[in-house]
């Protein structure tokens, strides 16, 4: 039917979200062999490590798991409060805690063409933005060290952490509030939707991935520690009391897609690291002054000049990039465009999203001009918003994209429909009502 949804809808229960982790904890913990807490030293997965050791001390069938094996990737160019509370972490009993510090593969999003960077790289010693920690391993069994474009990123290292037979889980910190791509992935399956396969790169088949505190919200993640008495990464406070809203608080390095609208973040608020930072990764200095504009689309986007078409206004940005990031930008556009197009035959527009794929040349516009390498910026109409209003915002832009003339820019491979507000489906047209008679989105 068209203009369903394809995402699970949320599930009231009577169990709070705390019990509710402490209950998927134990089960990954009485069918794997071994669990592995993958730690950031961020909330969330400052959130995973505490459940999983309350679970691990609560009977002693779970204390075959302790001290809890927890692997931690130092991403380098992060605050020294981070590197202070895994410190804290790694020198408790019940811990057995892997701290690498290896030049794992990295999105440098602040350069189309350097679009890669690599953490602790041997070749950018002078650039290290912190000192080796003490407790930094740098060797792992199957890791290539050169050349730097072979290095694989971590996700698909994973499964060099669990080389054996044994089955092996991955607890991570991965909420469905963050992204429509973490909603989707905790939503396709009814039973065991948080424990998900790895596949992300070369393993023995014995490792999976748990996402056991997925259904949190940022408040949820934050009244657990001080209900709980937990510890936490103080880099929150500095964020805190520069004014950075709780569900915009980030740790990681500021040099990817996302983090990079916070990169003024860490000048403020972490001026010691940033010294460093400020140099690290060619583009930092552009991406500092003008992260924020049209420059890496975001809030602003460039002008289309007036008569080209979407198809190659894209096109013109996606040239920018290195032949190798081309390609994987190219195919990612293709795949989006291919994708709408098995849904419906309608066109694509340029500022409304269409109702049943989520796609309009704007969105296209900024996997063009930021990359997108990891997949996170997925399709989506609107969540919360009415389907009536979707369409009728959709069919409104048709009409007016036509009026002006600039049909044929949109790259639209049929004619244009002669009634756009005809593609509305009867049951989205808001009481039985012709958008046409006096629609409020007009």
């Amino acid at each position: 039917m068209r203009g369903t949804s394809h995402v699970r809808p949320r599930i009231e229960l009577d169990k709070n979200v705390y019990d509710l982790a402490l209950e998927r904890t134990a089960y990954v913990m009485d069918v794997f062999d071994e669990p592995i807490v993958a730690f950031s030293g961020g909330k969330d997965s400052t959130a995973v490590l505490n459940i999983a050791l309350e679970v691990a001390h609560s009977s002693p069938r779970y204390r075959r798991h302790l001290p809890l094996r927890v692997v931690h990737w130092d991403e380098e160019a992060i605050p020294y409060e981070t590197e202070e509370y895994v410190r804290r972490i790694a020198q408790r009993d019940d811990v057995a805690l892997d701290w690498f510090c290896l030049p794992v593969q990295h999105r440098n999003a602040c350069s189309r063409t350097h679009p890669y960077w690599w953490p602790w790289a041997p070749e950018d010693r002078d650039k290290w933005c912190r000192p080796l920690p003490p407790e930094a391993i740098t060797h792992l069994d199957g890791f290539p060290l050169n050349p730097p474009e072979a290095r694989p990123s971590a996700p698909a290292m994973n499964g060099l952490l669990a080389p054996g037979k044994a089955s092996t889980v991955m607890l991570m910190g991965i909420r469905a509030q963050e992204s429509i791509t973490r909603t989707r992935a905790v939503s396709r399956k009814a039973v065991d939707n948080y424990i998900i396969p790895y596949k992300d790169g070369p393993s023995n088949g014995n490792l999976s991935k748990a996402y056991t505190v997925y259904d949190w919200r940022t408040e949820d993640v934050w009244t657990a520690p001080a209900l709980r008495g937990w510890d936490y990464n103080r880099a929150y406070d500095r964020m805190e009391m520069a004014g950075v809203s709780a569900s915009q608080q980030r740790c990681s390095p500021a040099f990817g897609e996302e983090p990079l609208q916070k990169i003024h973040t860490y000048a403020t608020c972490f001026p010691d690291v940033w010294e460093r930072m400020s140099e690290r990764v060619p583009g930092i200095g552009a991406a500092h002054r003008y992260a924020l504009t049209e420059l890496y689309c975001y809030r602003d986007r460039p002008e289309k000049p007036v008569g080209m078409a979407w198809p190659d206004f894209l096109a013109h940005y996606v040239a920018k990039f290195t032949p190798e990031a081309q390609a994987k930008v190219s195919d990612r556009l293709r795949l989006i465009i291919r994708r709408h197009y098995r849904k419906t035959t309608d066109p694509i527009v340029v500022k409304a999203k269409h109702p049943e794929t989520g796609v309009c040349w704007d969105y296209l516009l900024m996997i063009a001009m930021r990359g997108d390498f990891k997949n996170r910026k997925q399709e989506g109409a609107g969540f919360g918003v009415p389907m009536p209003r979707l369409w009728s915002r959709y069919a409104s832009e048709l009409v007016r994209l036509i009026d002006d003339g600039a049909g044929p820019e949109l790259g639209h491979p049929r004619p244009l429909p002669s009634d756009p507000y005809a593609l509305i489906p009867p049951a989205y047209r808001a009481g039985g009502q012709d958008p046409r008679d006096g629609s409020p989105d007009r």
